[in-house]
């Protein structure tokens, strides 16, 4: 049996063990934080606030934020249907969506925060951010079509989020680039770029948020009146966007 035929068999054991394990720590009742008599709801009811699956058992649903009066729509859904296709994670097809004030935002283990222009975090929604993050969910950013002013308003308003958190770039040998279903080998943008233009943070030593400024928002495949005009987009994005989806729900 040669190594990609073994990697692929160890995949698909993690993945299993995964989704058995999903049901369980949904309902396990969190450990107190401190010596004070724990307040958490019964084993029935996840605690408010705890990052669980979707309702229909076995199936990853990725939602897309509405924040600060924005709602990014042109992020390609391809990667969702990859990731279907060739693993063995039960993955919507289609993108949910959520207020990221709402406490729905809880119910998604996986969001896509995209869009262009200035914008701002009101104080729920930065609350409700770092909430989510410090609980296990996993947030891909990305500037729609390469758009600077979005890039900008992202790290600084992340700042608030997390002002202790660093976002550094992601090498190819990352394990982000080679977990799931592609071995990437290069990140490859519309035009030339000088880095990987990924960027990750890590929150309590593991990865939990990756941010791009060009652009893995694979426009050209997002529907209509989606363009990307002129901007610097990464064109391998729906590959290297399955692997980040893989990653972050085996990790």
């Amino acid at each position: 049996m040669n190594t990609r035929a073994l990697t692929t068999i160890s995949l698909a054991m993690l993945i299993a063990i995964v989704f058995i394990a999903w049901p369980v720590l949904a309902q396990e009742a969190p450990k107190p934080v401190t010596g004070k008599p724990s307040t958490a709801p019964p084993a029935s009811q996840p605690a408010k606030g705890s990052v669980i699956p979707p309702a229909r058992a076995g199936e990853v649903v990725v939602a897309r934020l509405i924040y600060g009066g924005k709602k990014g729509e042109c992020f390609a859904p391809g990667f969702l249907a990859a990731v279907g296709n060739e693993t063995m994670i039960k993955v919507r097809p289609t993108f949910g969506s959520v207020g990221l004030a709402s406490d729905d935002l809880f119910n998604y283990p996986f969001i896509i925060m995209t869009g262009d222009g200035v914008f701002t975090l009101n104080a729920k929604e930065q609350a409700n951010l770092k909430d989510y993050l410090t609980r296990g969910g996993f947030l891909l950013a990305s500037a729609g079509c390469s758009d600077e002013l979005w890039a900008q308003s992202f790290r600084a308003e992340f700042a608030k989020v997390m002002p202790a958190g660093q976002f550094v770039e992601l090498k190819l040998t990352h394990a982000v680039f080679h977990t799931g279903p592609y071995d990437i080998g290069a990140v490859v943008a519309k035009h030339t770029a000088k880095s990987t233009a990924i960027y990750g943070m890590e929150i309590d030593g593991k990865l939990r948020v990756v941010f791009s400024p060009l652009g893995l928002n694979d426009t050209a495949n997002a529907g209509a009146g989606c363009c990307c005009c002129g901007g610097n987009e990464i064109r391998n994005a729906r590959d290297i966007n399955a692997n980040i989806l893989v990653y972050a729900l085996t990790h």
